[in-house]
């Protein structure tokens, strides 16, 4: 046997260049599925953090709502109108300074 034909020269470039051509293929599907792992580890923590802030969030209003009704005023001695006081409350309500909640709290108070 001597040196190969030109179409055994072709056969054997046409294997080595499928065989590249597959290596690489697989290469890059590995390289796709890593960064697609990576890619969703980043949403999920971004998710978690996010999950946190908003959790950190509603305690902040939670606290907020506390010293507001902490702060809010006394149940009304005798001699204090309760009907000024509601319509003072009602007109603050209906500016949008207090909440709903926020306005039936101080309602109830007043009320007794």
């Amino acid at each position: 046997m001597g040196r190969p034909g030109l179409i055994g020269m072709a056969a054997r470039t046409a294997v080595v260049a499928g065989t590249a051509t597959a290596v690489a293929g697989g290469v890059r599907s590995h390289q796709d599925a890593k960064a697609n792992q990576q890619y969703e580890a980043q949403q999920y923590e971004a998710q978690q953090q996010q999950a946190a802030m908003d959790a950190a969030a509603a305690n902040a209003v939670a606290q907020q709502q506390a010293a507001q009704a902490a702060a809010a005023p006394a149940p009304a001695a005798a001699g204090t109108d309760i009907v000024a006081e509601l319509q003072k409350l009602g007109a603050l309500h209906d500016q949008g300074i207090l909440s709903d909640d926020e306005f039936a709290a101080a309602k109830a108070k007043l009320l007794g």
